[in-house]
Parts: structure tokens; sequence; C-alpha cells
């Protein structure tokens, strides 16, 4: 069974800065792309960064790129999120997700369409 767990959120001032984390097992965590997505109350779920699975091609919504950095560590089934410069729009519950579409595939999708094996989230809250 496929286990995911996101950690990290948090009440950080505009400006700041927050680090998030996700743990995946069951899976064989560096076949495939992992996304991040975030979504906030009233709102759709969307998405925000995805990473193929050696990391070595990254995307990023229009609204955080330049300000978030995703990466993985394949050794620690772990998935991050380096997020800089927040904004109160950044204000949401976070997921993370595999896409367990194919295996090695050199690239990632920002839809979260092709996602499964969602986690509970993580509470990011930017005060302004």
């Amino acid at each position: 069974q496929v286990q995911v767990v996101e950690s990290g959120g948090d009440l950080v001032q505009a400006g700041g800065s927050l680090t998030l984390s996700c743990t995946a097992s069951g899976l064989t965590f560096d076949d495939y792309a992992m996304g991040w997505f975030r979504q906030a109350p009233g709102k759709e779920r969307q998405a925000v960064s995805c990473i193929s699975w050696s990391g070595g091609r990254t995307y990023y919504s229009a609204s955080v790129k330049g300000r978030f950095t995703i990466s993985r560590d394949n050794a620690n089934n772990t998935l991050y999120l380096q997020m800089n410069s927040l904004k109160s729009e950044d204000t949401a519950m976070y997921y993370c997700a595999a896409d367990r579409r194919g295996r090695k595939s050199d690239y990632c999708l920002l839809s979260r369409d092709y996602y499964t094996d969602w986690g509970q989230g993580t509470q990011v809250t930017v005060s302004s």
C-alpha cells in the first residue's frame, strides 16, 4: 500500500521561507515523477511544481517560478519544496503525489489529473 506523508507546513510572515518534505513508501520512489500541489479554501487543487524521476527536469507554475525550488532525495524516498519570498496568496494546504503512469519517464506534467496516491497535506499560512 502506498503511503505519502507531507510535513513542514507552518505559519510564516510574508517574505519568509519554508521547506516542505514528503516521504513516500510502498512504491519504488525513484521510478516516478513527483509533484507538489496546493489547495486554498474554496478553490481547486492546483499544480505548483513537479520533478522527473531523476531530478533532472523540473517545472513550476508561473505563480511560484523563481521563488520555489523542488528537489528529491531518492536514496531516502523524500521530496522537498523550498519556498522563498512567501506571499499571502501562497496560503494553502500543500500536497504531494506520484505520477505512476510510467517508470523512469524523463519528464513530468503540471496537472493533477496524472497523479495518484495523495497524502493528507500540510498547511502553509502566510501572514501579511
